[in-house]
C-alpha cells in the first residue's frame, strides 16, 4: 500500500516555526520515524507552499491512501476541497495543533468534509494515528 502524505504551506518550517504550537521536530525527522514504524507500507511525501502544486500532486493518483495537512488552505481553499471531493481513496486530514483551541478563523475546515476523518491536536503523532487508521 502506498500512502501519500501531503503538507501545505509553512509546514516546511516544522522544527523552527512556533515550537510552542508545532513542536521541535522537523517533518523529515518524523518521516524517518514513520517509515521505520510502518516499514510494510510505502510512504510518499510532498510539501508545497503553493495551492496549485498541491492540487497537481493530488491529481497524480499514484497512491492508495492519503493523509493531508492543508495548513492554512484548510480554512479557505475551495480548490483543494474540490480536488479532495474527486479522490475516491481513503483520506485523513491531519492538523498538528488543536484547531478548536486556536483563532476563530482556524476552527473551520472547508476540506474536512471531503475526507474520511480528521485528526487534530496530537502534534506530529497525528500522522502516526492517521496511518494506523488507514491500515487497521
Amino acid at each position: 500500500m502506498n500512502i501519500l502524505i501531503v503538507n501545505g504551506p509553512n509546514l516546511n518550517l516544522l522544527g523552527s516555526r512556533e515550537p510552542d504550537i508545532y513542536g521541535m521536530s522537523t517533518m523529515e525527522e518524523e518521516l524517518e520515524r514513520l517509515k521505520f514504524a510502518f516499514s510494510d507500507y510505502e510512504l510518499l511525501y510532498f510539501q508545497s507552499n503553493a495551492e496549485g502544486e498541491l492540487i497537481n500532486r493530488l491529481q497524480e493518483d499514484d497512491f492508495d491512501a492519503l493523509i493531508i495537512n492543508p495548513g492554512a488552505f484548510t480554512h479557505y481553499s475551495y480548490a483543494i476541497a474540490d480536488c479532495l471531493k474527486n479522490i475516491s481513496k481513503p483520506t485523513v486530514e491531519v492538523h498538528i495543533s488543536n484547531l478548536y483551541k486556536r483563532e476563530e478563523f482556524r476552527q473551520k475546515s472547508v476540506t474536512a468534509a471531503h475526507t474520511d476523518g480528521v485528526i487534530t491536536g496530537f502534534g506530529l503523532k497525528g500522522y502516526r494515528l492517521a496511518i494506523m487508521g488507514l491500515t487497521d
